[in-house]
């Protein structure tokens, strides 16, 4: 396992850019087996999930020419069905969630797909169920086998068009559906559908490619049924998650740090909870510009109660910036509960802040109240873990603001879903060395 070692207590100032939006990639290259005709993506970000299915793509056949460090013309014309079959691929798609999400774009164009049980952050249980009653609900048939650790097995002979109801507003899960949905006969209707930027990204690009979506950016979309799908060219939105990091990483370190390009528009309420923080923000154009702040100061509620952030579908605060806030408040002036609706693992990664000196306290497993320390107390440098992807940038962010040094181990987990973290923090002053 690779490692960081993080030089604390250093003040960053620079620009920086973030890389294509990690969760819109996953959908946006699966849907790329959904036509024989070519499909050029641009903003690709260069992290290990996304590389890996990249990977996987090319070994089912699909030929992925790289026309620069972030684009790619993807040829899906020869798909090799029988890899599917292979140990091979039931390793590497184990090993990816994302996978999943190759199963609606075969069921659509193949009329099949197999799929082992898919791996990707331990933040607790997160169940497909919504991927296979939809499927279900569009006439597919299923098999599971818990051998060799579980396989999905899925007769799609016949897709007919279907009214549902998702039991969650599941991204992945509505993704999966729509892509399923597309080439169907008939018409489809999803209502509870989510409705995330990126999920609004995945229909445009259908839509150019031929597809008939229509309630885009709503709860409830209605696809009609095509027979065929044709080649596009599309660019990703800038990671809205990564965005938020910096904003907290800005204001834990006192950083003047400017984010470029930002698709302000796309962000929904994010910038609006880290101002509740206390934290100043300015837009100019498409860029948000932090001003190193001395003091941040949480608001309250009108009555004066304790200000509480939680996870909500969107366009409520989304679940992947709860670690973030989390660490953010540390150094706030307030207390603030953080409340994680979705998953039940996802904050147990506090008890090593509580180690580097936060006050915190771990209510169950899915709520947290942060009593901030106001700058009065400077947290310390210690070894740690990174137990998933956003808390392992959580940790990453604790330790630059922290005093002396820190050694954060599994780094993977964090190359997983933030491109070249340690060399584009370096390039505006902070210390970090791989290891």
């Amino acid at each position: 396992m690779a490692s960081f070692k993080v030089t604390g207590g250093r003040h960053l100032k620079g620009e920086i850019i973030p890389q294509g939006a990690k969760n819109e990639a996953l959908q946006i290259l699966c849907a790329v087996v959904l036509t024989k005709e070519p499909v050029t993506i641009h903003n690709i970000p260069n992290i290990r999930d996304v590389n890996q299915l990249i990977e996987l793509l090319g070994d089912m056949g699909v030929r992925c020419t790289r026309l620069s460090d972030s684009s790619i013309k993807f040829d899906a014309s020869e798909v090799n069905l029988d890899y599917l079959n292979s140990e091979t691929y039931k390793r590497k798609a184990a090993a990816l969630r994302g996978s999943v999400m190759l199963l609606g774009p075969t069921l659509a164009r193949f009329k099949k797909g197999r799929i082992p049980s898919p791996g990707g952050d331990k933040i607790g249980r997160r169940r497909l169920d919504t991927h296979f009653h939809g499927f279900m609900k569009l006439g597919a048939k299923f098999n599971y086998s818990q051998e060799d650790g579980g396989i999905y097995e899925v007769d799609a002979s016949h897709l007919q068009g279907a009214y549902m109801l998702l039991d969650e507003a599941s991204v992945t899960g509505t993704a999966n559906i729509v892509m399923a949905a597309v080439l169907a006969e008939g018409t489809t209707t999803i209502y509870n559908a989510a409705c995330e930027p990126y999920l609004q990204q995945l229909c445009k690009m259908l839509n150019r490619m031929g597809a008939k979506i229509s309630g885009v950016g709503s709860n409830l979309l209605t696809i009609e049924g095509v027979s065929e799908l044709h080649g596009t060219e599309h660019t990703m939105l800038p990671d809205m998650i990564e965005i938020g990091s910096f904003i907290g990483l800005a204001a834990m370190t006192q950083s003047e740090i400017t984010i470029k390009n930002c698709s302000i528009p796309d962000l929904g309420i994010m910038p609006q909870v880290f101002q509740k923080l206390g934290i100043k923000l300015e837009f100019r154009g498409d860029d948000i510009f932090v001003p190193a702040q001395d003091h941040y100061e949480l608001e309250t509620f009108i009555d004066g109660s304790m200000l509480t952030v939680s996870d909500h579908p969107w366009p409520g605060f989304t679940p992947d910036l709860l670690s973030i806030v989390l660490v953010t408040a540390i150094q706030a002036k307030g207390t603030v509960l953080i409340h994680q609706k979705m998953f039940e693992s996802r904050l147990f990664f506090v008890d090593k802040l509580i180690e580097m000196g936060a006050q915190i306290i771990l209510c169950d497993p899915h709520r947290a109240t942060v009593v901030g320390l106001n700058r009065q107390q400077q947290l310390r440098g210690i070894r740690m873990t990174s137990p998933d992807i956003r808390a392992g940038v959580s940790l990453l962010i604790a330790a630059l603001s922290a005093k002396g040094t820190s050694i954060i181990e599994n780094i993977e987990q964090i190359d997983r879903g933030y491109q070249n973290i340690d060399t584009r923090l370096n390039a505006i002053g902070a210390e970090i060395v791989r290891l």
